[in-house]
């Protein structure tokens, strides 16, 4: 698995951008509609869900450790749906879908966190998957929070979440660029 991250160290650029991009206008554009919230919510989570599969594929075909990548981004894609199919649910049970959505991608991040050496960036996922957890973990202690304190939550976290994605693909990017692999790029 290791060498796969090393060599595809771009997927975790465009995952730790896209949250990045999420959390900025989550923060800077509180005024949004519970409404487009759960839509933008759900275009992200398939999103990612797919960028996380291309990782499980790639994994697959190294021979490398793949599954848990693969249900997290199975889990991103069927959560993302739920949240399109059903657009005008109420803002509890958005509340509880994006609280499970944190709790279960955020325990398979520290899952797979363990699974790599900790000098090619283990910590950084361990970051990125505790933040999932603390941020499903207040969303359920406090479920009927106004929409403005979710999207400052959901930007926080989403901020958190891709420094964190980000910082870890220029550790990978460098481990690439003095491989011989790199190298030769």
């Amino acid at each position: 698995m290791i060498s796969l991250l090393v060599r595809n160290w771009w997927v975790f650029v465009a995952r730790g951008a896209m949250a990045v991009l999420f959390g900025l206008i989550a923060l800077f554009m509180p005024g949004v509609t519970m409404l487009s919230l759960v839509l933008v919510f759900a275009a992200y989570a398939v999103t990612d869900g797919i960028l996380t599969i291309i990782g499980a594929v790639h994994a697959a075909r190294e021979g490398e450790r793949w599954s848990m990548l693969a249900f997290e981004g199975i889990a991103d894609i069927l959560l993302g749906a739920i949240a399109a199919a059903f657009p005008a649910v109420t803002v509890t049970v958005f509340v509880a879908l994006v609280a499970a959505w944190a709790l279960i991608t955020g325990s398979l991040m520290l899952a797979a966190a363990f699974e790599i050496d900790a000098d090619h960036g283990r910590w950084w996922l361990v970051l990125g998957g505790a933040a999932s957890l603390v941020y499903g973990a207040l969303l359920v202690t406090a479920p009927a929070i106004g929409a403005l304190v979710l999207t400052w939550w959901i930007g926080a976290y989403a901020l958190v979440f891709g420094i964190a994605l980000l910082a870890l693909s220029f550790r990978l990017r460098a481990k690439f660029k003095a491989s011989p692999l790199g190298k030769l790029a």
